[in-house]
């Protein structure tokens, strides 16, 4: 594999022999010549999973010809697809569609987190784009873990959050841009799990921060202080030395560790403009702190969403 420095980012050398140009130190990488589908053969899967553990969320350009059935069966590759969502029922079978008509989530999350068995990842297929704008930025909630001074390791490590798809932390009802019928339907079926602060990694071992916009309160913390814990992790967790952005084209794949970052989608575009993405999400298991007690379910079964991923954890 060549080694050379790109305009995009380096090269870097992988025993799958799949050419991975790094786009960070500590997030982002494009994968080139790769043409996803289901019939991608073990090594390169292997190589893909490899990749994305490593830099955390990994692009795509050029898949025009993925369909939504071509995107389901290369996810079927990766792990096992969950349902589209745990309450929006009617917008597809296989995706969720995310479309700027039903509104503009533009605030930092993990998918789904108000659920015990939080995705392990996500892939994100652009099928129509706005003429400027709309870009995606993801951020990594291990490196946002390791910038932590010592104290705070330990004060996050001793926390435990509660998540609900009724409770984002960073919208108040002026700054909500979702349309309250799709609000509505995500609302209609109340969850809420009460996560770790600090997720073990199940395959690499890695801590990571587990917050994001359903982050309700911490346990045994008043709002206000539950307020300004959350301002201050996540302060870390959007560093820009944290994060990566992708500019979007017809075609292009992202692929995203769901354990080990946040994403944000940019309201940079005028309203005149429409933006749609597949999203198809894999199952993941039921995080687990350093302490290694669980996630516990408060209120609602996710059992429909999906089945709950059992993977040997990493030592």
């Amino acid at each position: 594999m060549p080694s050379d420095t790109t305009a995009a980012g380096t090269t870097v050398e992988t025993s799958s022999g799949l050419d991975v140009v790094k786009l960070g130190a500590r997030i982002g990488a494009q994968i080139n010549g790769v043409r996803l589908g289901g019939d991608l053969d073990a090594a390169t899967v292997a190589g893909i999973r490899a990749a994305l553990n490593e830099h955390r969320v990994i692009f795509f350009r050029d898949q025009q010809h993925l369909s939504e059935d071509g995107q389901y069966e290369f996810a079927e590759l990766l792990g096992h697809p969950t349902t589209p969502h745990p309450t929006l029922t009617s917008t597809g079978v296989k995706s969720l569609a995310i479309d700027s008509r039903h509104g503009r989530s533009n605030v930092w999350h993990t998918d789904v987190t108000f659920v015990d068995r939080v995705p392990s990842a996500s892939i994100l297929r652009a099928v129509t784009l706005p003429s400027y704008g709309g870009s995606t930025t993801w951020a990594s909630t291990v490196a946002a873990y390791d910038s932590l001074p010592e104290p705070l390791k330990r004060l996050a490590e001793s926390l435990r959050a509660r998540h609900t798809n009724r409770y984002d932390y960073a919208v108040t009802a002026a700054e909500d841009h979702l349309d309250q019928e799709y609000r509505r339907e995500f609302e209609s079926t109340y969850f809420e799990t009460e996560h770790p602060v600090v997720e073990v990694h199940p395959e690499t071992g890695e801590r990571a921060l587990l917050l994001g916009s359903f982050v309700k309160e911490f346990v045994g913390l008043s709002a206000t202080e539950s307020r300004a814990l959350f301002q201050l992790f996540q302060q870390r967790v959007t560093r820009l030395e944290n994060t990566t952005r992708w500019n979007w084209s017809l075609g292009d794949v992202a692929i995203w560790d769901n354990r080990a970052t946040q994403h944000y989608a940019i309201d940079d575009y005028d309203g005149s403009e429409h933006r749609k993405l597949t999203r198809i999400t894999l199952a993941g298991g039921i995080p687990v702190g350093i302490d290694g007690a669980s996630s516990t379910v408060i209120a609602g079964d996710a059992q429909d969403y999906s089945a709950a991923e059992s993977l040997p954890r990493a030592a």
